[in-house]
């Protein structure tokens, strides 16, 4: 695998945008299979955003459009949730947001956002996954929204710091955080006291592997002690959390690391998880739903299945930290942003920006995360009287907020801002897990794709 010198997260994000402005005017992003549909024109040229956002609004002369369209997949089955702040918007302002389920999860959405970047058929507000939101960049599909939230008074100073950097790039934010979570261990309580346990999360998986013998006799034929589901957008998302904890990482920037001893001992970990000590099973489906039923005593989840989980288990649930291995290890941050469309008009732009500062507000980010799970986006919401009361009632909730604090970590370059990166990291962890494919093999056998499209569709614009 080669190492290319690349420039760390802090340099890239201080490049100038007009340099990728420049490129994406004259180069056609040529995606490869792997990074999903081509958005470029048949002739080569940038999206339509190129002319929407080359040069800066005077939004004081800008009249707020009276209707815009939402894309989103819901996550979390906050469907009811989204009308009702809808609803709440659409009374305050007198703008109508049409609410559209534009996918099933992050990466139906994306897909479906850029095959319509040739089309009348955007939304104003789009869905932006971690892993999804810079490609929209470096295809000039979204909007910097630093100038125009400031107009509508935001207040962006007060997001969570660590979530509002996440979509900081070329000293411009391009998205607002929204449903934001960390992955978190889950666990039976009631089985965890009929082994004899204490009651708390695993703080090392050693320690994990070690309660393995009490709690597997007492879990249902076909269960386990730890269950895992994969798939693109959540495989290489937990597993992040294994290979810190061996002191590895996907990438250093954009220099893959995959051969170094540190991932491929964490490789081997989950390899041996699975295959030599027998503490995990694979969901055929979602962990979450197998967690909830009772089938395994523990699994990983998002922050946002909490209340589902919650609703769902006939059991008291506990939550903790994701353990740590022997050389320590973190929670990556995750979940989604929002966006608006670069090649909609002023008028539309300025009415999204405004449903934007309303939905992320205070009060309705601890609204939305007191029915869903996920986090208040807000700093001033985190200690509010709304999120205390849902602490309260709910101190599942406060591990979410606390690991968040204490354990958060940015995710590894690689997954995030190469495209197709995390459905391949995703296809190395399955092979280990399905397969048990020896780790340093299957991260060889992906680490050429994601150096091509690194090469393809991230270096010429940087």
């Amino acid at each position: 695998m080669s190492h290319r010198t690349a420039p760390g997260r802090p340099a890239r994000r201080r490049r100038a945008r007009a340099a990728v402005t420049a490129l994406a005017a004259t180069t056609a992003l040529a995606l490869t299979a792997c990074a999903g549909p081509s958005v470029a024109g048949a002739d080569g040229a940038g999206t339509a955003g190129d002319d929407a956002t080359a040069e800066a609004v005077d939004w004081s002369a800008v009249e707020p459009a009276s209707e815009i369209t939402w894309w989103s997949n819901h996550p979390g089955t906050s469907q009811e949730i989204e009308q009702e702040l809808i609803d709440r918007f659409e009374e305050e302002s007198g703008i109508t947001v049409n609410l559209v389920t534009a996918g099933a999860n992050y990466d139906e959405v994306a897909q479906r956002f850029q095959a319509a970047s040739q089309t009348d058929e955007l939304p104003d507000v789009v869905i932006a996954s971690d892993v999804w939101w810079f490609r929209y960049h470096l295809n000039d599909q979204i909007l910097p929204l630093d100038d125009v939230l400031d107009f509508v008074e935001a207040d962006a100073a007060d997001f969570q710091p660590a979530l509002y950097a996440d979509y900081e790039y070329d000293d411009q934010h391009w998205a607002v955080p929204y449903a934001r979570s960390t992955p978190l261990f889950y666990y039976n309580k009631d089985l965890w006291t009929a082994a004899g346990l204490p009651d708390r999360g695993p703080q090392t998986w050693a320690e994990l592997e070690e309660w393995d013998a009490s709690l597997k006799p007492l879990v249902p034929a076909g269960g386990s002690t730890f269950g895992l589901s994969t798939g693109p957008s959540w495989g290489a998302w937990w597993f992040e959390n294994m290979i810190w904890g061996q002191g590895g990482a996907y990438s250093d920037g954009f220099d893959l690391t995959l051969d170094t001893e540190e991932a491929v001992a964490g490789g081997q970990f989950l390899h041996d998880l699975f295959h030599e000590k027998g503490v995990a099973t694979l969901s055929a489906d979602d962990a979450m739903a197998d967690f909830s039923s009772g089938l395994i005593a523990s699994t990983i989840g998002s922050t946002g299945s909490l209340k589902g989980a919650l609703d769902a288990a006939s059991f008291e649930v506990g939550t903790a930290y994701l353990p740590d291995g022997p050389a320590s290890g973190g929670t990556p941050t995750g979940g989604t942003g929002l966006a608006i469309s670069s090649s909609k008009s002023p008028e539309q732009q300025l009415a999204a920006a405004m449903f934007l500062a309303f939905l992320t507000d205070t009060e309705n980010t601890a609204y939305f995360s007191q029915n869903t799970g996920y986090m208040p986006v807000r700093t001033s919401a985190v200690e509010s009287d709304a999120m205390t009361a849902v602490y309260e009632a709910t101190p599942q909730f406060r591990t979410a907020v606390d690991q968040l604090a204490d354990k958060a970590r940015p995710q590894d370059d690689a997954r995030v801002f190469i495209p197709g990166a995390d459905a391949l990291l995703n296809e190395a962890i399955e092979q280990i897990v399905i397969e048990g494919t020896d780790p340093a093999e299957a991260f060889a056998s992906i680490a050429p794709r994601i150096e091509t499209a690194y090469t393809e569709n991230v270096e010429p614009y940087l």
